[in-house]
């Protein structure tokens, strides 16, 4: 492995958790282990640890694409993370309703539905967050 992969799955375990990270690469296989490989170089190893953003407005970011591209079965995984680098359940909502008004209502009340049970699975409660349709001032 060359450094780029080690620096990689550093970050990776440390956003993701190890017991992620863990089950994907135990289920790797000869076909899906190079895509493994890339994910850990490129996505962990080349952006998540360049030094222009940090990992809360990544996790920000990360939500608001797959919430755009429909992506439900990474947005979980994403919500943990997004949590583990500190983002409050209420600061994931602002994410997901900012994301609706330019990705559709659509993909992020889906992307709502998805974070809601995670973060009950999580045991993070959502505080009380003002209601969508007041406007700041």
């Amino acid at each position: 492995m060359n450094e780029r992969h080690e620096q990689g799955m550093k970050v990776r375990r440390e956003v993701l958790g190890d017991a992620h990270v863990d089950r994907a690469t135990a289920a790797a296989t000869d076909f899906t282990r190079p895509f493994q490989d890339y994910i850990t170089e490129a996505a962990w190893g080349s952006v998540w640890t360049r030094e222009g953003l940090d990992r809360r407005t990544r996790s920000c970011l990360t939500l608001a694409v797959l919430t755009a591209l429909g992506c439900h079965e990474e947005l979980a995984m994403h919500v943990r993370a997004a949590v583990g680098n500190g983002l409050t359940p209420e600061e994931i909502g602002e994410v997901l309703l900012h994301t609706a008004v330019y990705a559709g209502v659509p993909r992020s009340n889906a992307a709502f539905a998805i974070a809601q049970r995670t973060l009950d699975e999580l045991g993070v409660s959502p505080v009380e967050t003002r209601n969508i349709r007041e406007t700041p001032g």
